[in-house]
């Protein structure tokens, strides 16, 4: 099948799953993978409408972006090692960009050091551990109260919202436990945003970004707002 009727199927089995849950799918947005997806396919989904990209690695989205239409709209998603931030900043062109994986306080230094010196400010998920597997990135659910705390304080780094993957498993019920642990600490840290989602008075919504193609319908009815689909569109990957 072609990219547009796999994107076209991908948005009926969000809005399945979100109004299987009572929510409204306006609600989840959908940002598609594009690790090792050519360009050409990118530009195929994008004529099909699509506008919301996730690329792992900085090098293939300063290599992609400069090829593509300005209007997509960037997310990294991948491990960002430190060295990479200035990189990453620099390559952003001043656009507007969302880091899914802010998983570490020397991430967070780093990208307010290199944030301050461009005189911009960075969106970004914190990206929390809720398998407890040793191969993930994220900071653990009783590490992260504190740590949220030590990145409130930094002045560059918008926090958007919390992202988390699922343990690599066919049991339902880990996957769900692993979302379902996101959902709740949001929650508990945030009380007065799961509601309307949102931080506090005149911010963007808190976002859960959570769910890839394997799980992601899963994710939605745990609370899901961005999930993170490539191969269910693209294809698997080359």
């Amino acid at each position: 099948m072609s990219i547009r009727e796999n994107l076209r199927q991908v948005q009926e089995r969000i809005q399945r799953a979100a109004q299987k849950a009572g929510r409204d799918p306006a609600e989840v947005q959908l940002v598609l993978v594009t690790k090792t997806v050519s360009v050409e396919r990118i530009r195929e989904a994008f004529e099909a409408g699509h506008r919301d990209f996730g690329e792992n690695r900085v090098q293939e989205l300063l290599e992609k972006k400069p090829q593509l239409p300005a209007e997509i709209r960037w997310h990294f998603i991948g491990h960002l090692q430190t060295n990479k931030v200035k990189s990453l900043l620099n390559g952003s062109g001043g656009a507007s960009f969302l880091v899914h994986s802010l998983d570490r306080i020397p991430l967070a230094e780093e990208i307010e050091k290199q944030a301050e010196k461009k005189g911009i400010e960075v969106d970004a998920l914190l990206e929390v551990n809720t398998s407890g597997e040793a191969t993930k990135s994220g900071f653990s659910p009783e590490e992260f109260p504190a740590a949220l705390e030590k990145i409130k304080a930094l002045n560059r780094i918008r926090v958007r919202g919390l992202m988390t993957i699922a343990p690599l498993t066919e049991e339902e019920q880990k996957i769900r436990s692993s979302f379902r642990t996101l959902r709740e600490l949001r929650d508990r840290l945030f009380p007065n945003s799961s509601a309307g989602r949102r931080i506090g008075e005149g911010e963007a919504p808190l976002e859960l970004s959570m769910g890839m193609s394997s799980d992601f319908e899963i994710a939605i009815e745990e609370g899901a707002t961005i999930v993170r689909i490539g191969s269910a569109v693209f294809g698997e990957r080359e």
